[in-house]
Parts: C-alpha cells; structure tokens; sequence
C-alpha cells in the first residue's frame, strides 16, 4: 500500500522544483493523491476495513487543506496542479 521509492521520486521530480524538494506543497498533495488512489482501490476490495476508511478520510481532509492553502496562496499553481493530478472536471 505504501509508495515505492521509484514512484516517490518520480512524482517529486515531476511536481516538485528539484528532486529534493519534498516539503511544497504541490509535491505533497501529489504524493497525497497517489496514496488516496491506491487506497481507493483496497477498500473497493475490502469494503468491511474500517481501519483503512478512516485513515483514507484523514488523507483526503489534508489534501483538501493543502489545496485551500495552495489555492489562497498562488492560485496559477493551484489550477495547474489540479489539472495535471485529473482532480476536478
């Protein structure tokens, strides 16, 4: 469930300004959307993983809050990065 490394990289290089740059806040909701994919997908398998809801509806509120920041704080990047990750139609 959790991201390999390859796949961490990747999504820093892509959405963050060098690949050490794990802190910004479009890399962690990059990062953020990959693991809500991921767990999207388990608890469709296993529907009764309570435990898994709940951290999943944890996830999905601090994306939301880093997206409202993101969107307050520069709204160019805001609107790039939703359309890149595919979050809203």
């Amino acid at each position: 469930m959790a991201l390999t490394k390859e796949k961490k990289a990747e999504l820093v290089k892509t959405f963050g300004k060098d690949e050490k740059d794990t802190g910004s806040a479009e890399v962690q909701v990059a990062l953020m959307t990959e693991q809500i994919r991921e767990l999207t997908v388990h608890m469709k398998a296993n529907p009764k993983d309570h435990s898994s809801q709940r951290g999943l509806m944890i996830l999905v509120g601090r994306r939301r809050n880093l997206l409202d920041y993101l969107a307050i704080k520069d709204r160019d990047a805001y609107l790039k990065l939703i359309a890149e990750l595919g979050l809203r139609k």
